[in-house]
């Protein structure tokens, strides 16, 4: 007798697919956005292949090419592209390299701020009362302050160090969640689902973080996106200031730091971190600006 049991295909969400096509249509409708997400990913696959796509070390050191100039330059040699710093090291190396630092300093100074205030944003606007009073008093202090003014503080009870500027980063930054995520707490708490899961006996963690939270997500998804670019310009001014990533790591703003006294002789040791850090900083925001556009209903146009 043949077998006539026949294989049943996966059942596809079409809601699923349905939202992500909406969700692509509203972002690519940003040109810049578009724009910023193309360069962003050319970012991690730099950061990523650096040891492949590097022409030399990072920190090596060449004392036949201190401070040569880009190859188009006279002078320059085809050996090093956009030249060298003052003690001889390839300059485009450092920077492919410092990709790396860059994206490490944002994926883990957003995560912990992310975290950190979603966390503490759900307990003040699900409990309220003297909770949410401390908590968002504690908010306000830490927001009167000017951040990078707060992180080098904190950097300086801490010690200098990348590791130490990514936790004062991240506690800069965190307010912002906290803020975002108690405010769409407290108006998505009294909606009927979370009433009804509440009549249906689910626990207040529960309740917090598996009704609540999955409803509370889209600004902050924006905001993480923003945060990211702020925890590159801060970890570069620390940096800058001699408190962030210590020489010789190739971190752009420890290699603003070092080419200072080398400004007006030689413009490209400053020039092409600067660029570096513009670029990086401008794609990420064009990119938050699509991802408020595509998960923002009120900015949606039917």
């Amino acid at each position: 007798m043949a077998d006539t049991t026949a294989v049943e295909a996966p059942i596809q969400d079409p809601s699923s697919a349905r939202r992500l096509a909406e969700f692509w249509y509203y972002f690519s409708e940003n040109r810049g956005a578009v724009i910023g997400l193309v360069v962003f990913v050319v970012l991690v696959v730099v950061a990523v292949f650096a040891p492949l796509i590097a022409p030399h070390a990072p920190n090596a050191q060449y004392r036949d090419a201190v401070l040569l100039p880009p190859v188009w330059q006279d002078g320059g040699r085809a050996t090093y592209l956009l030249g060298t710093d003052a003690v001889g090291r390839d300059i485009l190396s450092r920077l492919l390299y410092g990709a790396r630092f860059s994206l490490f300093i944002g994926v883990i100074v957003t995560t912990l701020a992310l975290i950190g205030g979603i966390v503490v944003g759900v307990i003040a606007g699900f409990f309220r009362g003297w909770i949410d009073t401390v908590i968002m008093r504690v908010m306000d202090i830490i927001l009167a302050f000017p951040s990078l003014l707060l992180a080098l503080v904190l950097v300086a009870v801490l010690g200098p160090g990348l590791m130490n500027a990514m936790i004062a980063i991240a506690l800069v930054l965190q307010p912002h969640f906290v803020r975002l995520t108690r405010a769409a707490v407290m108006a998505e708490k009294g909606r009927e689902y979370v009433t009804a899961a509440q009549v249906a006996g689910a626990s207040p963690f529960r309740l917090m973080f598996r009704t609540i939270l999955p409803n509370c997500l889209a600004p902050l998804i924006v905001q993480a996106t923003l945060s990211f670019s702020n925890a590159i310009l801060d970890a570069a001014a620390l940096g800058f200031l001699g408190m962030g990533a210590q020489p010789p790591t190739p971190e752009w703003g420890t290699m603003l730091a070092e080419a200072r006294e080398f400004i007006l002789r030689a413009w490209w040791v400053v020039t092409f971190p600067g660029l570096a850090i513009l670029v990086t900083v401008l794609a990420i925001n064009l990119m938050g600006d699509g991802l408020r556009d595509a998960l923002d209903p009120k900015l949606k146009r039917s």
